[in-house]
């Protein structure tokens, strides 16, 4: 029906993880099969392919009530249950932040459900994700489409409490209502959907999130499931315009997340058809859609280029229909290419800079090392082939010149283990710089200080220095990362150029992702220490709210930045010590052929035919790695009507 419709893609994408996991399989199996491999890289290829399995394309949907966002996600992703499966009809409206995907580790289909009273704990969502009997479970149905309806509708729930209750669990301000008011709040905090959906199962992961309100009270929305979207798609309403909590939507949440070219922000004007006026010409029509978009584009600060007018009611009905003219009309497929031709390139590019930062540098090496062993085989054979007929002396001087070689070899390895040691003590340094037990010192010291204080002023006094101390500490790591990274590149330079061991190159190491990631929790905690909201809420609930979302968000990066720095460290030299092991093998083979060709000239051709042999196993293993490289660089299968130079001049 279209062309570049994004189920293509997607399916296409969760063929060539497919066969990306394969590529990764083999070669593993081929460091085996030629004695190439090792405990540390056997374990680097297991997290790598963990990290695939668990690895997913998520596209987060934000948007104030009532703008038509389930609908949306129901149109583009769930037509073909032929009803709405997300509820999204007047009056029920996701009311918690709900998240699709497809749980490969789970035996069955589910919706788990997290008490809205989890909000009192000193526990963040990331956190309650790892135990599943923190959730209320319900088991889906997967063979019938009207009871996993009926089952979604349990994210929409809402109960009565008192007024109290919703202030104390952060829903309400004290001066938003009567003291013995009774007020409508979320039954959950977060709700995880999963079933097998063939676009689940390819990775997609869809994130759909409640109004303005719920995104201010729950900052692990904005400080770490919107920032790792790949595409963040905010919905604006037709029939209401631009509003001022869309603004506030906009400028607070969405908008920052374009400073990342990790991430897209799409615009969608939905509810077109409102604007559908059957007194008035397709062109009038037209018009009035183009004056909507013009005006919320220039209220947004964006192309109006980039806002897509949509009719997410009408494509479901059309998807449902056949109706191949109102489909049309509806331009859900027009959203439907840019998810295909922009979003989803762009995570492939993304997976495999990520792979070849992994297992492309470690078949470079692997490859590497193989070129050094055949132009070390070619040397010998040629030296070989040129003894043919010489006398005694010859090889004598030969095996003397080849002594001396070693010689020298032995000393620059020696100057070699003491640089690796002056390596190995810049890189503890670096480890202590992002050690969490500093860390852990300094939150307990803040908290202490928090608590401790009287004032407002020495509430976000506090705040101010706890961030100024992390965003201190990451920049002298990355400085620390910096000097290493030289230091590496200089062991490196040095020993090839001693002993011509070319194309051997070191991974360096950065922290630039993750002082990102810190720079924009600081601007984050800014903007909740100046927050009027923060200056009139009670003092516990400001305390526990700055620590469950920033200050755990604070950690979990400085943890993440430890384990990366971690796994680089053990493995930065293992490289260079491969060569320099080979190498040293080669020499004493080299001396052991001459020595044994001096004893009997029988033994020079035999030695020859070896060698010849060994050249052509060097060059089959070197062809096997070459086709492997091609399948890690292979880009993503071009959409339908699309040839395949457009697809990797996108991807």
């Amino acid at each position: 029906m279209a062309t570049n419709r994004f189920t293509d893609q997607m399916q296409a994408y969760g063929r060539w993880k497919a066969d990306l996991n394969q590529a990764i399989g083999h070669y593993q199996r081929w460091l085996e099969h030629n004695k190439m491999s090792s405990p540390e890289v056997d374990l680097r290829i297991y997290e790598l392919l963990e990290t695939m399995k668990s690895d997913r394309l998520s596209i987060a949907f934000v948007a104030e009530f009532a703008r038509g966002k389930s609908e949306l996600i129901n149109a583009i992703f769930f037509s073909e249950y032929d009803r709405r499966m997300l509820p999204s009809e007047a009056g029920r409206t996701t009311m918690c932040p709900t998240e699709l995907l497809y749980d490969n580790k789970a035996d069955q289909s589910y919706i788990r459900l997290l008490a809205i009273e989890t909000r009192l704990e000193d526990t963040s969502i990331q956190e309650h994700k790892k135990e599943p009997i923190n959730w209320t479970t319900i088991t889906l149905d997967t063979n019938s489409s009207e009871k996993m309806a009926e089952a979604f509708k349990e994210v929409v729930r809402t109960k009565r409490v008192p007024a109290a209750v919703a202030v104390r669990l952060g829903l309400l301000n004290a001066e938003d209502g009567e003291k013995n008011a009774i007020v409508d709040i979320p039954m959950w905090r977060h709700a995880i959907i999963s079933f097998p959906h063939p676009l689940l199962k390819d990775g997609l992961s869809i994130l759909d999130t409640p109004g303005l309100n719920a995104l201010g009270n729950e900052p692990e929305l904005t400080l770490n499931m919107l920032p790792n979207a790949q595409a963040v798609i905010f919905v604006l309403s037709a029939d209401t315009g631009v509003t001022r909590s869309d603004m506030d939507m906009w400028t607070h949440y969405v908008n920052p997340l374009g400073a990342d070219t990790h991430h897209s922000r799409i615009v969608v004007l939905n509810k077109v058809d409102t604007l559908w006026d059957e007194l008035k010409g397709e062109e009038a029509i037209h018009n009035s859609i183009a004056t909507q978009c013009n005006s919320a584009a220039k209220m947004l600060g964006i192309d109006p280029a980039n806002v897509f007018p949509v009719s997410a009611q009408k494509g479901l009905l059309a998807k449902i229909r056949t109706d191949h003219e109102l489909l049309k009309k509806s331009n859900i497929l027009a959203l439907e290419s840019i998810l295909a031709t922009r979003i989803l390139p762009q995570k492939q590019t993304l997976v495999r800079e990520n792979i070849i930062a992994e297992i492309g540098h470690m078949v470079t090496q692997s490859r590497d090392l193989l070129t050094s062993r055949l132009a070390a085989v070619n040397k010998q054979l040629k030296e070989l082939q040129g003894l043919s007929g010489k006398n005694e002396d010859v090889i004598l001087h030969l095996m003397k010149k080849t002594r001396a070689e070693q010689t020298i070899y032995h000393k620059s390895v020696e100057s070699f283990q003491n640089n690796k040691k002056t390596f190995s003590s810049k890189h503890a340094e670096l480890l202590g710089q992002l050690s969490l037990t500093r860390l852990d010192q300094l939150m307990a010291r803040t908290r202490k200080d928090m608590a401790g204080t009287w004032t407002t002023m020495g509430l976000k006094s506090n705040m101010k220095e706890f961030f100024d101390m992390v965003t201190n500490s990451i920049s002298q790591a990355g400085k620390q990362a910096d000097q290493i990274n030289m230091l590496i590149q200089t062991i490196y330079q040095q020993f090839q150029k001693q002993h011509g061991l070319s194309n051997t190159r070191p991974r360096l190491f950065s922290l630039a992702k993750y002082k990102r990631d810190l720079e924009r929790l600081y601007h984050e905690a800014e903007a909740y220490r100046k927050s009027p909201v923060t200056t009139m809420t009670e003092q516990s609930f400001v305390i526990k709210k700055f620590f469950i979302s920033m200050v755990s968000h604070a950690r979990n990066t400085f943890f993440q930045a430890h384990q990366d720095a971690s796994s680089w460290g053990k493995a930065a030299m293992s490289p260079l010590v491969a060569r320099i092991k080979d190498h040293k093998l080669q020499m004493e083979k080299r001396l052991d052929s001459l020595r044994k060709i001096n004893e009997s000239r029988d033994t020079l051709k035999n030695k020859i035919s070896e060698l010849e042999d060994a050249a052509g196993k060097l060059d089959i293993q070197l062809s096997e790695l070459n086709k492997l490289m091609e399948t890690l660089m292979r880009p993503l299968e071009p959409a339908p009507g699309e040839s395949a130079s457009q697809a990797s001049q996108v991807a």
